[in-house]
């Protein structure tokens, strides 16, 4: 747990307003796995640099005891963080780790990755979440790259009036996420509020920002968020921040980041700046390029 440092974050002035709510899409992923889509394609351009984001959630072992079997990657960074279960994360490139309850697995695919992600349970709820945020053009041929991060090692706070910070990606009054990125500067927070508390965030004007509540209701402006639903927050030219006020014990994820203004084309599991780059992911995979065998790694 660490303190946040007050004195060195102004208070948000000119807060932002919510632009419109999305429902999200019920479909399924993988080897069956049930799943929401609250971001989809057609929203890749307002939220840029963020192109997915899925919550599954179920303690049906129906929905989800297949997994994620080996699939290829290539052009951006995946986020799992994992709410209640356990999962196998293995992938080509030699990483193995067990993503458990509040933990965080952050890959990037890069130049390309196979990976698998296979429920380590037979009953019981998994629920989480999959955030897929994009690489700048210079990046998407970098090598790839992966970590797992404990509920332990992720950096936490608690504000005066009892909201449960959770630091994932960027800074948060004073605190240092468990991750940051220089060119997407992307803000992953996960709120634990208390009923009746209310939380500032400052979000630098050029962000594309949006919010998730999974338990509970906030409210923001004049605009109540009922749970299961993605908020878009509006990008008022002088906003500088956000702020929630939760009337029952509510949790959210507020999540912001950077635009990097490029082409976005997207075809299944690439993402690339051109149809040309897409075939030549294709063609890569095809040819064995996105490394060996899955399987016989080290523990992370």
């Amino acid at each position: 747990m660490n303190s946040p440092d007050t004195a060195s974050v102004s208070p948000v002035v000119r807060p932002r307003e919510v632009e419109h709510l999305v429902g999200g899409l019920e479909t399924s992923d993988g080897a069956g796995v049930k799943l929401t889509r609250l971001l989809n394609q057609p929203l890749q351009r307002r939220l840029d640099p963020f192109l997915m984001m899925d919550a599954f959630g179920s303690d049906s072992p129906g929905d989800y005891i297949a997994g994620f079997p080996d699939h290829p990657h290539r052009g951006f960074e995946t986020i799992t963080y994992m709410i209640a279960g356990r999962m196998l994360h293995r992938d080509s490139t030699g990483n193995q780790g067990l993503l458990e309850h509040g933990g965080v697995q952050w890959m990037v695919a890069g130049k390309g990755v196979i990976h698998s992600e296979i429920p380590q349970q037979e009953h019981g709820l998994m629920k989480g979440f999959q955030l897929w945020l994009n690489l700048p053009a210079a990046d998407k041929m970098c090598q790839p790259w992966y970590r797992d991060f404990s509920a332990a090692e992720l950096p936490s706070f608690t504000t005066d009036s009892g909201v449960e910070v959770t630091v994932i990606a960027g800074r948060s009054h004073g605190v240092v996420g468990a991750v940051e990125r220089p060119v997407t500067q992307p803000i992953y927070l996960d709120l634990h509020l208390p009923a009746g508390a209310d939380f500032a965030e400052l979000i630098p004007e050029s962000h594309n920002a949006f919010l998730h509540v999974y338990e509970g209701s906030v409210t923001v402006g004049s605009t109540q968020i009922p749970p299961g639903r993605l908020a878009i927050l509006a990008n008022t030219p002088g906003a500088d921040g956000v702020i929630l006020k939760a009337e029952q014990d509510s949790r959210v994820l507020l999540i912001a980041g950077r635009p990097l203004n490029e082409p976005i084309v997207q075809y299944g599991p690439f993402v690339m700046n051109s149809e040309h780059e897409i075939h030549q992911a294709f063609s890569d995979y095809r040819a064995g390029l996105f490394g060996g065998a899955i399987g016989g790694a080290d523990e992370s």
